[in-house]
């Protein structure tokens, strides 16, 4: 039976709440409902032009529902009063298709018919920046190798906190806040979950972080590569598949602890992978950060090709440990239901057609790429990204034709809308196009 909105409401002495849906960009929309219409808002949905979002519509289409998961509800720390809700949307009596969160959940639903789940982690990195979005925020943070700095990271200490504190009485067991390697860049783990919860918490994490920065006189953002001399951000997902309490991944006679089935899994990914980058590497910025060339740190920490390897970060897959692999692609900008419905996609195919994902190379793929001319390289813009979605059939028989056009059609008008102001070139500087459209991504 269904939780019923109104009565926790009164529990929890909740007076509003936000239900809230990403749109094919992921952007985070809302609408602010008074505890008093929480029950019709349960039942039927809040009111949506998708038109004036970023999803294919017309001012002609009906108008679409927002129907609130009332599993996914926040109590929204800093604000007591109001409660966070994640939607699903529907038009006509249907589910929105091309909605992010109706894409993932149709994703896990072929996996369920295997009595399977996915069960991933995401490791969000951000800048702490000033309002104008032209520099960190922190002048101090001058090292040429930042990452771990204890003083930068204390400097910090009560907007870290402050997230931390909202993290823990969340519930989702974060256990480790660091600096990371650009100056003004910092990242906060928490735990692994199932990847819808994943997902969910994906979406809040960033509207918390972003808010709190906020109360703080700062601003946060996710954008790939603010800063041209300085590493970006990356969103890199932990990614395991569960069957009940087992881990399907888990092989502990394995070099690296991961089973066939995980290497299928891998297999699938990396056969996907120019295509995935459309929806893992989403912004004209992203192409900035993937193969970028080297930052004052002395590394990108982004992958430069399709390849996999053991506890490597230098590689597009590593297996850091038995029973699990990360993929390294994804940045800030990356829609958080499309990084996991693009995961299950690629490794279902994986699985299904049992693919071989070759041997890990164990070399510094950094310096050494030059010796393995044969692997494949990620897409180097959006254009190319774009491209290699369309002629993907792993993710057009997934998706769906249709969906996959609307995506694709947006993001077509997306890069016109660029070309018409800007040109873009990985030696030129950020242009003001990037930022005004990607700081808040």
């Amino acid at each position: 039976m269904a939780k019923d909105l109104s009565k926790i409401a009164k529990q929890k002495r909740i007076k509003y709440f936000l239900i809230s849906f990403v749109d094919l960009f992921g952007v985070l929309r809302s609408k602010l409902v008074p505890t008093r219409a929480i029950s019709e808002m349960q039942k039927n949905g809040a009111g949506f032009a998708g038109f004036a979002t970023w999803l294919d519509m017309t001012p002609a289409d009906s108008d679409m529902f927002a129907i609130p998961d009332p599993n996914s509800l926040i109590q929204i720390p800093w604000k007591k009063e109001v409660g966070w809700l994640a939607a699903d949307l529907w038009m006509n009596g249907r589910p929105v298709d091309a909605s992010p969160r109706v894409m993932l959940k149709k994703q896990i639903s072929r996996l369920e018919k295997d009595n399977t789940v996915l069960k991933s982690g995401v490791e969000c990195e951000y800048f702490l920046i000033n309002s104008e979005g032209t520099a960190i925020f922190d002048t101090k943070d001058v090292q040429s190798k930042p990452c771990y700095d204890q003083s930068a990271l204390m400097r910090q200490y009560e907007l870290i906190k402050e997230i931390c504190d909202c993290m823990i009485l969340l519930g989702w067991g974060p256990y480790q806040n660091d600096h990371e390697d650009a100056n003004g860049q910092f990242e906060m783990n928490w735990d692994f979950s199932d990847c819808l919860t994943t997902a969910d918490r994906h979406v809040f994490f960033k509207f918390m972080v972003k808010s709190i920065a906020e109360k703080h006189g700062l601003r946060a953002t996710f954008m790939p590569k603010p800063f041209e001399n300085l590493t970006g951000n990356g969103c890199h997902t932990h990614i395991s598949l569960w069957d009940g309490n087992k881990n399907l991944f888990l092989d502990k006679g394995d070099k690296f602890g991961i089973s066939r089935k995980a290497y299928n899994f891998i297999g699938g990914i990396l056969n996907s992978a120019e295509a995935l980058s459309a929806f893992f590497n989403p912004s004209i910025n992203s192409y900035r950060r993937i193969d970028a060339p080297i930052t004052n740190s002395g590394a990108t920490w982004s992958p430069n090709r399709i390849s996999f390897s053991g506890n490597n970060r230098t590689h597009m897959i590593r297996v850091p440990d038995a029973g699990r692999f990360e993929l390294r692609l994804m940045d800030g900008s990356a829609n958080p239901y499309l990084i996991q419905a693009g995961i299950i996609a690629a490794g279902i195919d994986g699985m299904q057609k049992k693919t071989d994902p070759g041997q890990p190379l164990l070399v510094n793929m950094y310096t050494d790429h030059h010796n393995y001319p044969n692997l494949k390289k990620l897409p180097t813009d959006l254009e190319k990204a774009l491209y290699c979605l369309s002629d993907s059939s792993v993710l057009q028989d997934a998706f769906g034709e249709k969906n996959i056009n609307s995506f694709l059609k947006l993001k077509e008008q997306e890069i016109k809308d660029f070309n018409s102001k800007d040109s873009f070139s990985k030696k030129g500087p950020i242009t003001e196009w990037e930022k005004i459209n990607t700081l808040d991504c």
